[in-house]
């Protein structure tokens, strides 16, 4: 994995850096894993617009990635690498034993020809699922589950892992990506390892039309608005616009919007920082 740069031979390159993309295997994704991806271009049902700043882009097809890893003590062989076009990381498509085949959130250092396994007893090697329970402590983690048999919701972008730091009880004190040390019921799952391409925070677009192949359209700024648009709008010549604020109103910069009683609270040991 690497960055590649390029000579400054047009604005839009200038600035411009992308992956080398040397660990994909293979163009052309497993037929039988893929679906149909619509776009909404930020209108609802009535075609009406309620998501502004959403249009274009190019055409993608989902991959559809199994986060359970329920397919428990069948190995599976890693045929292929693959671009995602709708996730940072990579993925790969196991072939297991039975014949089914799966795409997985591939970990860094995953290698085609590589077997993996799943459930409890598998060993502590990277690309193989078992229950928090059973990882040795210190270990480095992803796609971490919430819930026994909800599927990885924690720990997914690339490059990022999460640590096992302790077991109290039924629950595995995770530290996570953001800093953030919480309580998770040990009988859930992760895998062991980090998520694939982690240069992936180096990339530059440098053009706006990149953006534009992403969907994005061009984004006002709050302070260029009118009063009637938004509450940092309006003043006399080029006006701060006061303190941040959203378009409903909701302060920004810092200011906390965690619900104070929500019931998952009592698990977050130390919050994340800012």
């Amino acid at each position: 994995m690497g960055i590649r740069k390029f000579r400054p031979m047009t604005p839009g390159t200038r600035f411009k850096s992308v992956n080398t993309f040397e660990e994909i295997t293979t163009s052309t994704p497993e037929k039988s894993l893929i679906a149909k991806q619509s776009k909404s271009g930020g209108r609802n049902g009535s075609g009406k617009m309620t998501m502004r700043y959403i249009g274009g882009g190019h055409k993608q097809k989902y991959r559809i990635i199994d986060f359970k890893r329920n397919k428990h003590a069948v190995p599976a062989i890693v045929a292929t690498i693959e671009y995602d076009p709708n996730r940072s990381g990579r993925i790969a498509l196991l072939h297991y034993a039975d014949g089914e085949k799966r795409y997985i959130l591939a970990p860094h250092g995953l290698k085609v020809g590589q077997t993996v396994l799943s459930g409890s007893g598998a060993a502590p090697e990277i690309g193989n699922a078992l229950p928090l329970s059973e990882i040795p402590l210190g270990t480095v983690i992803y796609n971490v589950e919430l819930q026994p048999g909800q599927g990885g919701k924690l720990v997914r972008s690339a490059g990022s892992f999460a640590q096992l730091l302790n077991r109290d009880g039924k629950y595995a004190i995770v530290k996570l990506a953001s800093g953030e040390t919480r309580m998770i019921v040990a009988a859930c799952l992760a895998t062991i390892g980090s998520v694939s391409n982690p240069d992936h925070s180096l990339e530059r677009k440098g053009k706006a039309g990149a953006n534009r192949w992403r969907g994005v359209r061009p984004r006002t700024r709050p302070v260029a608005m009118n009063p009637v648009d938004h509450p940092m709008g309006g003043g006399e010549g080029r006006a701060s616009g006061g303190h941040p604020r959203s378009r409903k109103g909701l302060i920004a910069k810092g200011y906390k919007t965690r619900t104070p009683k929500k019931h998952s609270n009592k698990f977050i040991i130390e919050r994340r920082k800012k």
